[in-house]
């Protein structure tokens, strides 16, 4: 199951671990663990932040996906589960619509 891994930084302590130095080899040593098939940083809502693309096997990853940002960085994550034009093919829209519609 693929997944997409939003996650905001708050100023601090991300700030604090800049400054010490820390901040790049800790985000550094949380990726090489989650192994991304991509990885996006950019500004949202005013701090640090990124989107990560991860393959799951399941749910029950979750934990260990996040709470390497909750615990080194107090970080927000939100989890969104992403489908490829192929899973969206296999979803029976038609026959949804054929139901529902």
């Amino acid at each position: 199951m693929r997944i997409l891994l939003t996650v905001k930084f708050p100023l601090e302590p991300f700030n604090s671990m800049a400054r010490a130095g820390t901040a790049g080899s800790t985000l550094k040593a949380i990726l090489e663990d989650l192994k991304p098939e991509a990885a996006y940083f950019y500004a949202p809502e005013g701090c640090r932040g990124g989107t990560f693309v991860l393959d799951i096997d399941s749910p029950s990853q979750l934990p260990s996906i996040a709470e390497p940002f909750f615990l080194k960085f107090a970080a927000k994550c939100e989890v969104q589960v992403a489908m490829s034009p192929a899973d969206l093919e296999q979803a029976g829209l038609e026959q949804l619509a054929g139901k529902w519609g």
